[in-house]
């Protein structure tokens, strides 16, 4: 009876090291996985942005354009704009200084209407209504297109008098010819500019990827050195192989004499 009840309960601990050495595996083994897939995801963002810049490098300079056009192009337009529709992208900065970014609409020789952000104007940290002299009569102004990558326009609490929180074509009823933007260059209406592109160069996403690669290795030399440990603890002892103490014996005598 002594030694069935001994036996069960030196069992009990062989199975809790036991199950110590799975939970550690599978923890070490989703890091690495988490390391490797994130890892290879940066990877790819990297190759992406490389692409990207490229095509950005080699985006054609369109004049007057009819059609859409494509991500970064340099276009030549040619109308007059429309100052009173000039609506004021808040919160923008340049050099130190608080202002807002001005964007007005161009109605172009073909009646299409753009959207063009002409530039920085300072305000300080008055809330009042900006105000901006637009030129009268035609125009030519150049700048870099973005269009519009948002999947779906938000538009109602970013409108705030004639301050904008985001660009938002819909805030404008009548519309545009595309969905986008046009960042002024130059030409007649340039204020100073502030916009530049917020992307994150190539060699970023590498680093990033290779960071996540060596949290998988580090997740690996865990595995090994925490699995050896663990699995060694796991090794039957002389207790558990039923190689009992001397003291335990005397135990046992006595309880068959009573």
């Amino acid at each position: 009876m002594v030694r069935v009840r001994s036996e069960a309960m030196s069992g009990q601990p062989r199975v809790r090291r036991r199950g110590r050495l799975m939970i550690w595996c599978v923890l070490c083994s989703l890091l690495m996985t988490l390391g490797i897939c994130l890892g290879l995801w940066q990877w790819h963002r990297a190759a992406d942005k490389r692409e990207w810049l490229e095509a950005m490098a080699n985006a054609p300079q369109v004049e007057s354009p009819r059609e859409l056009p494509s991500e970064g192009s340099e276009l030549v337009v040619e109308g007059h704009f429309l100052g009173k529709e000039t609506l004021f992208l808040d919160n923008r900065t340049l050099d130190g200084r608080l202002g807002v970014g001005v964007l007005t609409p161009l109605v172009d020789d073909y009646g299409q209407r753009w959207l063009v952000d002409r530039g920085f104007l300072e305000t300080g940290m008055s809330r009042a209504t900006p105000e901006v002299s637009t030129p009268e009569g035609r125009v030519r102004i150049t700048g870099e297109w973005q269009a519009d990558g948002r999947q779906a326009p938000v538009f109602g609490d970013a409108l705030e008098g004639r301050r904008l929180q985001q660009i938002e074509p819909a805030a404008w009823p009548a519309g545009f010819r595309f969905d986008g933007w046009l960042h002024q260059a130059s030409g007649a209406g340039l204020l100073p500019i502030w916009w530049t592109p917020n992307v994150m160069p190539p060699e970023r996403h590498t680093a990033y990827a290779v960071q996540w690669w060596s949290l998988a290795m580090v997740a690996l030399i865990a595995l090994v050195l925490g699995a050896r440990r663990l699995q060694a603890d796991a090794r039957p002892s002389v207790t558990d192989r039923g190689i009992a103490p001397t003291a335990n014996k005397y135990t046992e005598a006595r309880e068959v004499r009573k």
